[in-house]
């Protein structure tokens, strides 16, 4: 009887663990997806939903208000120009960089890596040779020359940073290709006859997309955070178009006297960059365990 009683609450507890080793491997992704989800809504829709003053124009009438001042919640900067409202619509410009790059990296990149993958013999070397020309170059380097060169803009930003996303997405895609080449499905649709283009589309494009997006989401948090320091550095999207980069720029001005002025797009930025980093991470985790 004793032997029983001392073995039954181990047994008991046994089946609870898996459950909640479960849960635990849910919310690693239900957090911060949630976040992120939170912080599009109200980068995209608060503007236009809530009295939010507009971030550009300014009020004459007004200057600097500190944090939690009656009708602006995160206070003004010395222009009268509302923080809340320039945090969200410099989140819709950061948002839009980073999504238009990936989204442009993934396409140019993925296509060219899963082709040469597939293909293999001289359209693997060609393909892949031109990439790692990319690759050598110093990609901030010439990113800041490019943005240079061309003006600052949010086009001339996300058309110097897509560039350079594509090498890594090629390699990713490629990887990703040559291990699925050698599996026996593969090698039936080819008996099959089946048509490259066909191969690519049904059987290539689907198994090889977890490992993209998730590439794609650790990519977001490197793009905002390379597109707010070139903001910073005035080469990335010109004031007074807000962006949390130049928000911290102007900021800094004043630093001493209103630290609030960096804190708080500082920590838009930090919060947005962890997220997709911990989404990224779970889905890498997540789609290895499969």
């Amino acid at each position: 009887m004793a032997v029983v009683d001392a073995g039954a609450p181990a047994l008991a507890d046994q089946p609870m663990a898996p459950r909640r080793r479960g849960w635990a491997r849910g919310l690693e992704i239900v957090v911060p997806a949630t976040v992120l989800g939170i912080l599009a809504v109200a980068c995209f829709l608060g503007p236009l939903v809530l009295p939010i003053p507009d971030p550009i124009g300014g009020n004459v009438l007004e200057s600097y208000l500190p944090s939690f001042s009656p009708g602006h919640l995160l206070g003004t900067d010395p222009n009268g120009n509302d923080i809340l409202a320039r945090i969200l619509h410099g989140g819709q410009s950061s948002l839009t960089v980073a999504l238009a790059v990936n989204l442009l990296g993934l396409l140019v990149g993925g296509t060219l890596g899963a082709l040469s993958g597939f293909a293999g013999g001289i359209t693997d070397t060609v393909i892949m040779r031109l990439l790692d020309v990319l690759i050598a170059f110093p990609s901030l380097v010439l990113t800041l020359a490019v943005a240079q060169s061309l003006g600052p803009s949010q086009t001339n930003t996300i058309l110097a940073l897509a560039f350079f996303s594509v090498p890594a997405f090629a390699r990713v895609s490629r990887a990703a290709t040559l291990r699925l080449r050698e599996l026996p499905f593969m090698a039936a649709a080819g008996l099959c006859g089946t048509p490259v283009r066909r191969v690519l589309l049904r059987h290539v494009a689907p198994n090889i997309a977890p490992q993209l997006i998730t590439f794609a989401m650790l990519g977001m948090g490197i793009v905002i955070v390379i597109e707010g320091a070139l903001s910073f550095l005035g080469l990335g999207i010109p004031p007074p178009a807000p962006s949390w980069g130049n928000m911290i720029a102007q900021g800094q001005q004043s630093l001493s006297a209103t630290p609030m002025l960096v804190v708080w797009p500082s920590v838009a930025l930090f919060v947005t960059v962890l997220a997709f980093n911990l989404l990224g991470e779970s889905l890498r985790a997540r789609w290895s365990r499969q």
